[in-house]
């Protein structure tokens, strides 16, 4: 018998398509109709940026984890984290499938960034960070063979199991 992931309480992890720089951008993720992250300061090690691009409408925001505004982002002109963002996306998730999410069409050599109809449409900075904020959480938890409860839900890289 052989277990769908429907019937586990794990899912199988994707690997990235190519590695990605975490210290740059550490989180990086496909929901909530839009491709966003947090990007981290240039200039400012205790800055990061929650920057987004949205899938339909390639609406652009990007603001500090204190929701002070990007200097950077000028109306339909991306800023250096939403650059990054969208740069380590293609990385993680491969450029069709974040090409295909945000709807964009571009021909194979022309990057993403050419397909977008870009303009500067504010989005919940709070959420993004707070989710990003989990995800390190996870990371202090002690290593141990138990479940784990508050995890049931969180990807694992195991297989299905099958019985004989």
């Amino acid at each position: 018998m052989v277990l769908s992931v429907e019937t586990r309480s794990t899912a199988v992890v994707i690997p990235p398509v190519k590695p990605r720089k975490l210290a740059k951008v550490p989180f990086v993720e496909l929901a909530d109709g839009r491709l966003q992250g947090v990007v981290s300061s240039g200039s400012d090690v205790e800055r990061v940026y929650v920057s987004s691009i949205g899938a339909a409408g390639h609406g652009l925001s990007c603001s500090t984890n204190n929701n002070r505004p990007c200097g950077g982002l000028r109306g339909s002109y991306l800023c250096k984290h939403l650059q990054a963002l969208l740069e380590e996306a293609e990385l993680q998730y491969g450029r069709e499938r974040v090409a295909r999410y945000l709807r964009i069409e571009v021909d194979e050599g022309t990057p993403l960034l050419a397909g977008l109809k870009p303009h500067h449409e504010p989005a919940p900075a709070a959420t993004v960070f707070s989710g990003f904020l989990r995800h390190l959480a996870y990371l202090e938890l002690p290593g141990s063979a138990e479940p784990i409860p508050e995890l049931h839900w969180f990807p694992s890289v195991s297989r299905p199991a099958e019985e004989g």
